[in-house]
Protein backbone atom coordinates (compact mmCIF):
# COMPACT_ATOMS: atom_id res chain seq x y z
CA UNK A 1 0.00 0.00 0.00
CA UNK A 2 1.44 3.34 -1.07
CA UNK A 3 1.97 5.76 1.80
CA UNK A 4 0.28 9.14 1.52
CA UNK A 5 3.03 11.74 1.57
CA UNK A 6 3.19 15.52 1.73
CA UNK A 7 6.78 16.06 0.61
CA UNK A 8 7.39 19.58 -0.74
CA UNK A 9 3.96 20.70 0.47
CA UNK A 10 3.47 23.61 2.86
CA UNK A 11 0.68 23.29 5.39
CA UNK A 12 -0.81 25.96 7.65
CA UNK A 13 -2.68 24.61 10.68
CA UNK A 14 -4.49 27.12 12.86
CA UNK A 15 -5.05 26.35 16.52
CA UNK A 16 -2.20 23.84 16.33
CA UNK A 17 -0.84 24.23 19.85
CA UNK A 18 -3.07 21.59 21.42
CA UNK A 19 -5.55 18.86 20.67
CA UNK A 20 -6.71 18.33 17.12
CA UNK A 21 -4.54 21.02 15.54
CA UNK A 22 -1.41 19.72 17.21
CA UNK A 23 -2.21 16.19 16.06
CA UNK A 24 -2.76 17.39 12.47
CA UNK A 25 0.47 19.41 12.45
CA UNK A 26 2.60 16.59 13.86
CA UNK A 27 1.20 14.06 11.40
CA UNK A 28 1.61 16.22 8.30
CA UNK A 29 5.17 17.02 9.33
CA UNK A 30 5.90 13.33 9.87
CA UNK A 31 4.81 12.72 6.27
CA UNK A 32 7.05 15.39 4.80
CA UNK A 33 5.05 18.62 4.96
CA UNK A 34 6.57 21.91 6.04
CA UNK A 35 4.20 23.25 8.68
CA UNK A 36 3.19 26.63 10.04
CA UNK A 37 2.02 25.98 13.59
CA UNK A 38 -0.39 28.77 14.45
CA UNK A 39 -1.70 29.21 17.97
CA UNK A 40 -2.59 32.23 20.06
CA UNK A 41 -1.79 30.24 23.19
CA UNK A 42 -4.90 31.43 25.00
CA UNK A 43 -7.65 29.85 27.07
CA UNK A 44 -10.49 27.79 25.61
CA UNK A 45 -12.60 30.95 25.82
CA UNK A 46 -10.13 32.70 23.54
CA UNK A 47 -8.60 35.02 26.10
CA UNK A 48 -4.94 35.56 26.92
CA UNK A 49 -2.01 34.24 24.94
CA UNK A 50 1.41 32.61 25.09
CA UNK A 51 4.00 31.95 22.40
CA UNK A 52 5.22 28.91 24.30
CA UNK A 53 2.32 26.74 23.10
CA UNK A 54 3.07 26.97 19.37
CA UNK A 55 6.82 26.91 19.98
CA UNK A 56 6.56 23.61 21.86
CA UNK A 57 4.88 21.95 18.87
CA UNK A 58 7.48 23.36 16.49
CA UNK A 59 10.27 21.99 18.65
CA UNK A 60 8.59 18.59 18.72
CA UNK A 61 8.38 18.58 14.92
CA UNK A 62 12.02 19.62 14.57
CA UNK A 63 13.15 17.01 17.09
CA UNK A 64 11.54 14.36 14.88
CA UNK A 65 13.41 15.66 11.83
CA UNK A 66 10.63 17.80 10.37
CA UNK A 67 10.38 21.45 9.34
CA UNK A 68 8.09 23.94 11.04
CA UNK A 69 7.73 27.55 12.13
CA UNK A 70 5.50 29.08 14.76
CA UNK A 71 2.96 31.86 14.37
CA UNK A 72 1.10 33.50 17.23
CA UNK A 73 -1.47 35.68 15.45
CA UNK A 74 -5.16 35.55 16.21
CA UNK A 75 -7.34 34.25 13.38
CA UNK A 76 -10.13 36.57 14.53
CA UNK A 77 -8.85 39.59 12.60
CA UNK A 78 -8.19 40.16 8.91
CA UNK A 79 -4.65 41.27 9.75
CA UNK A 80 -4.09 38.11 11.75
CA UNK A 81 -5.25 35.92 8.86
CA UNK A 82 -2.91 37.69 6.47
CA UNK A 83 0.00 37.37 8.90
CA UNK A 84 -0.56 33.64 9.32
CA UNK A 85 -0.39 33.01 5.58
CA UNK A 86 2.52 35.44 5.24
CA UNK A 87 4.40 33.33 7.78
CA UNK A 88 4.17 30.42 5.34
CA UNK A 89 5.39 32.59 2.46
CA UNK A 90 8.27 34.00 4.47
CA UNK A 91 9.45 30.62 5.72
CA UNK A 92 8.64 28.28 2.85
CA UNK A 93 7.64 30.37 -0.19
CA UNK A 94 4.06 29.18 -0.66
CA UNK A 95 1.02 27.55 0.95
CA UNK A 96 -0.55 24.35 -0.33
CA UNK A 97 -2.69 23.16 2.58
CA UNK A 98 -4.83 25.13 5.01
CA UNK A 99 -6.52 23.46 7.96
CA UNK A 100 -8.80 25.92 9.76
CA UNK A 101 -8.92 24.40 13.20
CA UNK A 102 -8.66 27.35 15.61
CA UNK A 103 -11.64 27.66 17.92
CA UNK A 104 -13.01 28.75 21.25
CA UNK A 105 -16.01 27.88 23.40
CA UNK A 106 -18.31 29.97 25.59
CA UNK A 107 -21.18 27.64 26.40
CA UNK A 108 -24.43 29.03 27.78
CA UNK A 109 -28.10 28.66 27.00
CA UNK A 110 -29.27 31.22 24.45
CA UNK A 111 -31.41 33.08 26.98
CA UNK A 112 -28.43 33.58 29.30
CA UNK A 113 -25.83 34.27 26.62
CA UNK A 114 -24.19 37.65 26.31
CA UNK A 115 -24.11 38.58 22.62
CA UNK A 116 -20.41 39.35 22.92
CA UNK A 117 -19.95 35.62 23.56
CA UNK A 118 -21.92 34.94 20.39
CA UNK A 119 -19.82 37.34 18.32
CA UNK A 120 -16.59 35.94 19.73
CA UNK A 121 -17.28 32.48 18.34
CA UNK A 122 -18.37 33.86 14.97
CA UNK A 123 -15.14 35.87 14.85
CA UNK A 124 -12.88 32.92 15.67
CA UNK A 125 -14.55 29.92 14.03
CA UNK A 126 -16.19 31.46 10.98
CA UNK A 127 -14.33 34.69 10.28
CA UNK A 128 -11.04 33.08 11.27
CA UNK A 129 -11.53 30.56 8.47
CA UNK A 130 -12.63 33.33 6.11
CA UNK A 131 -9.61 35.53 6.83
CA UNK A 132 -7.06 32.76 6.44
CA UNK A 133 -8.71 31.28 3.35
CA UNK A 134 -9.05 34.69 1.71
CA UNK A 135 -5.33 35.28 2.20
CA UNK A 136 -4.33 31.83 0.93
CA UNK A 137 -6.79 31.63 -1.98
CA UNK A 138 -4.94 33.73 -4.59
CA UNK A 139 -1.72 31.84 -3.88
CA UNK A 140 -3.43 28.49 -4.38
CA UNK A 141 -5.11 29.72 -7.57
CA UNK A 142 -1.78 30.84 -9.00
CA UNK A 143 -0.12 27.55 -8.07
CA UNK A 144 -3.03 25.49 -9.43
CA UNK A 145 -3.21 23.48 -6.23
CA UNK A 146 -4.85 23.80 -2.85
CA UNK A 147 -6.30 21.63 -0.12
CA UNK A 148 -8.51 23.37 2.44
CA UNK A 149 -10.21 21.71 5.40
CA UNK A 150 -12.78 23.52 7.54
CA UNK A 151 -13.59 22.22 11.02
CA UNK A 152 -17.34 21.93 11.49
CA UNK A 153 -19.17 20.09 14.28
CA UNK A 154 -22.17 17.90 14.99
CA UNK A 155 -23.32 20.78 17.20
CA UNK A 156 -23.83 22.79 14.03
CA UNK A 157 -24.97 19.97 11.79
CA UNK A 158 -27.53 18.61 14.24
CA UNK A 159 -27.77 21.07 17.13
CA UNK A 160 -26.87 20.82 20.81
CA UNK A 161 -28.19 22.48 23.95
CA UNK A 162 -26.11 25.45 25.08
CA UNK A 163 -24.23 25.69 21.79
CA UNK A 164 -26.16 28.27 19.79
CA UNK A 165 -23.05 30.40 19.21
CA UNK A 166 -20.80 27.42 18.53
CA UNK A 167 -23.34 25.59 16.38
CA UNK A 168 -24.14 28.67 14.31
CA UNK A 169 -20.48 29.31 13.54
CA UNK A 170 -19.82 25.66 12.73
CA UNK A 171 -22.79 25.34 10.37
CA UNK A 172 -21.81 28.58 8.65
CA UNK A 173 -18.50 26.93 7.76
CA UNK A 174 -20.43 24.35 5.75
CA UNK A 175 -21.97 27.17 3.71
CA UNK A 176 -18.52 28.65 3.19
CA UNK A 177 -17.23 25.26 2.05
CA UNK A 178 -20.14 24.69 -0.32
CA UNK A 179 -19.54 27.92 -2.21
CA UNK A 180 -15.76 27.75 -2.21
CA UNK A 181 -15.74 24.22 -3.62
CA UNK A 182 -17.57 25.57 -6.66
CA UNK A 183 -15.02 28.35 -7.15
CA UNK A 184 -12.02 26.14 -6.52
CA UNK A 185 -12.69 23.22 -8.83
CA UNK A 186 -11.18 24.72 -11.98
CA UNK A 187 -8.02 25.58 -10.03
CA UNK A 188 -7.47 22.16 -8.43
CA UNK A 189 -8.44 23.57 -5.03
CA UNK A 190 -10.54 21.24 -2.91
CA UNK A 191 -12.52 22.48 0.07
CA UNK A 192 -13.87 19.95 2.56
CA UNK A 193 -14.99 19.86 6.18
CA UNK A 194 -14.22 17.60 9.12
CA UNK A 195 -16.71 17.04 11.95
CA UNK A 196 -14.45 15.68 14.70
CA UNK A 197 -15.36 13.52 17.68
CA UNK A 198 -12.38 13.99 19.97
CA UNK A 199 -11.30 14.72 23.50
CA UNK A 200 -9.73 18.17 23.55
CA UNK A 201 -9.54 21.12 25.93
CA UNK A 202 -12.84 22.33 24.51
CA UNK A 203 -14.70 19.02 24.87
CA UNK A 204 -13.17 17.44 27.98
CA UNK A 205 -16.20 18.21 30.16
CA UNK A 206 -18.53 16.43 27.73
CA UNK A 207 -16.60 13.13 27.45
CA UNK A 208 -16.99 10.37 30.03
CA UNK A 209 -13.57 9.15 31.30
CA UNK A 210 -14.14 5.56 30.14
CA UNK A 211 -14.45 6.77 26.54
CA UNK A 212 -11.37 9.00 26.66
CA UNK A 213 -8.99 6.44 25.05
CA UNK A 214 -11.29 6.25 22.03
CA UNK A 215 -11.48 10.01 21.65
CA UNK A 216 -7.84 10.77 20.92
CA UNK A 217 -7.35 13.46 18.24
CA UNK A 218 -5.27 11.01 16.21
CA UNK A 219 -8.48 9.17 15.27
CA UNK A 220 -9.59 12.34 13.48
CA UNK A 221 -6.26 13.29 11.94
CA UNK A 222 -6.22 10.31 9.57
CA UNK A 223 -9.37 11.60 7.85
CA UNK A 224 -8.02 15.15 7.74
CA UNK A 225 -4.79 13.92 6.15
CA UNK A 226 -6.76 12.13 3.44
CA UNK A 227 -8.77 15.28 2.70
CA UNK A 228 -5.44 17.13 2.31
CA UNK A 229 -3.79 14.47 0.16
CA UNK A 230 -2.63 15.58 -3.29
CA UNK A 231 -4.23 12.50 -4.88
CA UNK A 232 -7.63 13.16 -3.32
CA UNK A 233 -9.73 15.39 -5.59
CA UNK A 234 -13.03 15.01 -3.71
CA UNK A 235 -14.45 18.39 -2.77
CA UNK A 236 -17.44 19.66 -0.82
CA UNK A 237 -17.46 16.65 1.49
CA UNK A 238 -18.32 16.69 5.20
CA UNK A 239 -16.61 13.82 7.02
CA UNK A 240 -17.38 12.88 10.60
CA UNK A 241 -14.48 11.09 12.25
CA UNK A 242 -13.47 9.81 15.67
CA UNK A 243 -13.18 6.73 17.86
CA UNK A 244 -12.38 4.55 14.85
CA UNK A 245 -15.53 5.67 13.03
CA UNK A 246 -15.61 7.67 9.80
CA UNK A 247 -18.64 8.66 7.70
CA UNK A 248 -19.66 11.14 5.05
CA UNK A 249 -22.50 13.51 5.95
CA UNK A 250 -24.71 15.08 3.29
CA UNK A 251 -27.46 17.65 3.01
CA UNK A 252 -30.22 15.84 1.13
CA UNK A 253 -33.47 16.98 -0.47
CA UNK A 254 -36.68 14.96 -0.49
CA UNK A 255 -38.47 14.10 -3.74
CA UNK A 256 -41.08 16.59 -2.58
CA UNK A 257 -44.57 17.37 -3.80
CA UNK A 258 -45.44 19.13 -7.05
CA UNK A 259 -48.44 21.45 -7.08
CA UNK A 260 -50.17 22.81 -10.19
CA UNK A 261 -47.74 24.95 -12.19
CA UNK A 262 -48.49 28.64 -11.94
CA UNK A 263 -50.91 28.17 -9.07
CA UNK A 264 -49.89 29.45 -5.64
CA UNK A 265 -50.58 26.67 -3.11
CA UNK A 266 -52.59 27.42 -0.01
CA UNK A 267 -51.38 26.68 3.53
CA UNK A 268 -54.07 24.01 3.68
CA UNK A 269 -52.62 22.27 0.62
CA UNK A 270 -49.18 22.33 2.25
CA UNK A 271 -50.73 20.85 5.41
CA UNK A 272 -52.57 18.11 3.52
CA UNK A 273 -49.46 17.03 1.60
CA UNK A 274 -46.87 17.68 4.29
CA UNK A 275 -46.19 13.98 4.84
CA UNK A 276 -45.26 13.75 1.16
CA UNK A 277 -43.18 16.94 1.33
CA UNK A 278 -41.23 15.62 4.34
CA UNK A 279 -40.82 12.04 3.08
CA UNK A 280 -37.06 11.44 2.91
CA UNK A 281 -37.15 7.89 1.53
CA UNK A 282 -36.15 9.06 -1.96
CA UNK A 283 -34.02 11.97 -0.80
CA UNK A 284 -30.90 12.81 -2.80
CA UNK A 285 -28.03 15.29 -2.52
CA UNK A 286 -27.71 18.21 -4.92
CA UNK A 287 -24.58 19.31 -6.75
CA UNK A 288 -25.16 23.01 -6.11
CA UNK A 289 -27.91 25.62 -5.77
CA UNK A 290 -28.19 26.15 -9.53
CA UNK A 291 -28.83 22.45 -10.08
CA UNK A 292 -31.65 22.50 -7.50
CA UNK A 293 -33.40 25.30 -9.37
CA UNK A 294 -32.93 23.53 -12.71
CA UNK A 295 -34.40 20.34 -11.25
CA UNK A 296 -37.55 22.15 -10.19
CA UNK A 297 -37.90 23.85 -13.55
CA UNK A 298 -37.55 20.49 -15.31
CA UNK A 299 -40.51 19.19 -13.27
CA UNK A 300 -42.68 22.27 -13.67
CA UNK A 301 -44.41 22.78 -16.99
CA UNK A 302 -45.90 26.29 -17.13
CA UNK A 303 -49.35 26.55 -18.65
CA UNK A 304 -49.91 28.45 -21.88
Amino acid sequence: MNEIRFDNKVAVVTGAGNGLGKSHALFLASRGAKVVVNDLGGTVAGTGGSQAVACAVVEEIKAAGGEAVANYDSVATEEGGKNIIQAALDAFGTVDILISNAGNVRDKSFAKMDLDDFRSLIDVHLMGAVYCTHAAWPIMKEEGFGRIVMTTSSAGLYGNHGHTNYGTAKMALVGLMNSLKEEGQRHNITVNAIAPMALTRMSEKAVMPKFAPLMKPEFVTAAVAWLCAPENTDTGHIIQAGAGYCAKIEVREAAGALFDAGMVPTPEQIRDRYAEIADMRQAAPAVNATEVIRKVFRMVKPKG
